[in-house]
């Protein structure tokens, strides 16, 4: 899945997805620890898609608080 893909989705669906690739990551890796996985570079395509789902899902956490910052100075002025 691409950045570009990515970054489209909104948190709820960033964070299904973070929570698909996990799951099919741990699958991944329990057929390789039995021999069934014929294509290992499988489970880094993986971590890399779970690594850029977490890098966008903090990039809009930080977008959102700059802005709460400044609501909260201007309440308490």
């Amino acid at each position: 899945m691409e950045i570009k893909e990515i970054k489209k989705k909104t948190e709820k669906e960033l964070h299904q997805l973070l929570m698909e690739f996990r799951d099919k990551l741990r699958e991944l890796r329990f057929k390789d620890a039995n021999k069934q996985l014929k294509n290992v570079r499988e489970i880094r395509i993986v971590r890399t898609t779970i690594s850029r789902v977490l890098t966008i899902l903090n990039q809009k956490k930080t977008e959102v608080q700059p802005e709460e910052k400044i609501e909260k100075e201007s309440e308490v002025k």
